[in-house]
């Protein structure tokens, strides 16, 4: 029988070790959409899950359960897509859990996506 084994680590601690399974819970997962401006919809393309899977996921009550190769496929899009997972124990002058955008990350890459289109006004201002 296989046998699972969920590791606490810091995201430092998972490129140092070889990787290991980041937990995240359904706020996190919900605060990593915001930080990434996508919704539900672009989430689960970037995933390469079902809509239905990541709002299983963000429905739950606290840490994200579900399959372990899902999860493993949501925590690798969200880093891919510069987003850092804060979990307990991590250094960290707050304490507590919480996600973070890198610096310097582009836009994630998604497949066929329509990006919501940017107001006459946005586009004015960035023409400054």
């Amino acid at each position: 029988m296989l046998e699972t084994k969920i590791v606490w680590c810091s995201h430092n601690d998972a490129n140092r070790a070889g990787g290991c399974q980041l937990m995240i819970t359904a706020n996190q997962l919900r605060a990593a959409r915001a930080l990434l401006n996508i919704d539900q919809r672009q989430t689960a393309e970037l995933a390469d899950l079902s809509v239905p899977t990541i709002q299983r996921m963000e429905a739950s009550d606290g840490v994200v359960r579900g399959n372990v190769d899902s999860l493993m496929k949501l925590v690798s899009a969200l880093e891919n897509a510069g987003i850092e997972l804060i979990n307990p124990g991590v250094p960290c002058s707050a304490g507590g859990r919480g996600v973070r955008l890198r610096e310097h990350v582009t836009k994630p890459k998604m497949k066929n996506i329509k990006q919501p289109k940017t107001s006459l006004s946005r586009m004015l201002e960035r023409t400054r």
